[in-house]
């Protein structure tokens, strides 16, 4: 951040969308290959110039910058969520309110006008603090896409001993996704707790999805796939079985 703050200075522009997230301490899907810059709409760019940031026109006030250089946390948010793609929308959101900044993201989708103003507004009711990070922002984001399912994270699970708090849960179709991070699981000891843990919610009548970070990340048409199926499969579970006594 002190490499961007320092070629937003350079160029005379301001920091903003996830580079401004990130100078505010906000998780983001990405890190920019190149600081994202605002400037004004009749500012003009040196070849140099523009090939040091990745532009953006933008008409700012004084009130809209902070630190002389980056936008505002509710600016900031207020562009991500109205021109990130979904997960990475998300995965600000997510970010910023497990930050504690829930009434800037409350300000913001209360104040939200104009193109994209009901996008800001659904984003902010999708956003967690419980998220725990990017990744499983982006795997809930494909999730949310999937219809007739429902995925919360970290709700406990206290049906099996000892009790689990999963990435996401549906508590309706009783199914788990996990984001497994090769880093969580490097250890025997990581391994066979989860291990265990796996088990036990399959004994308990759980369907445990186990998706890597680099599908998540890259090969969303195959986790949408299996969701998808998994949906499907869950449905199938659960017809009743005995019309007559309606027992499942």
């Amino acid at each position: 951040m002190d490499e961007a703050v320092r070629i937003a200075h350079e160029v005379s522009g301001v920091l903003c969308l996830t580079s401004a997230a990130l100078h505010h301490g906000w998780a983001v899907k990405h890190i920019p290959d190149k600081p994202h810059v605002s400037f004004r709409r009749n500012r003009k760019l040196t070849p140099a110039q523009a090939r040091l940031v990745g532009p953006h026109r933008h008409e700012l006030t004084r009130e809209d910058v902070v630190d002389g250089i980056v936008t505002t946390k509710e600016v900031t948010l207020t562009q991500c969520l109205r021109s990130l793609p979904d997960d990475e929308a998300l995965v600000v959101a997510d970010s910023a309110a497990r930050a504690g900044d829930l009434a800037v993201l409350a300000r913001v989708g209360a104040t939200a006008s104009g193109r994209g103003a009901a996008r800001i507004r659904a984003k902010v009711a999708e956003a967690r603090a419980d998220a725990a990070n990017a990744f499983e922002s982006v795997l809930r984001s494909v999730a949310n896409t999937v219809s007739g399912l429902k995925v919360e994270p970290q709700r406990l699970i206290t049906s099996v001993a000892p009790w689990v708090r999963p990435d996401l849960v549906d508590d309706d179709l009783k199914i788990v996704l996990e984001a497994d991070s090769f880093e969580w699981h490097g250890d025997r000891a990581a391994l066979r707790r989860d291990a265990r843990r796996y088990d036990l919610l399959v004994v308990d009548g759980w369907m445990v999805l186990r998706f890597a970070w680099e599908d998540v990340m890259f090969d969303q048409d195959f986790v949408r796939s299996v969701l998808v199926a998994a949906v499907a499969l869950a449905h199938r579970r659960t017809k009743v079985i005995c019309p007559r006594c309606g027992t499942a």
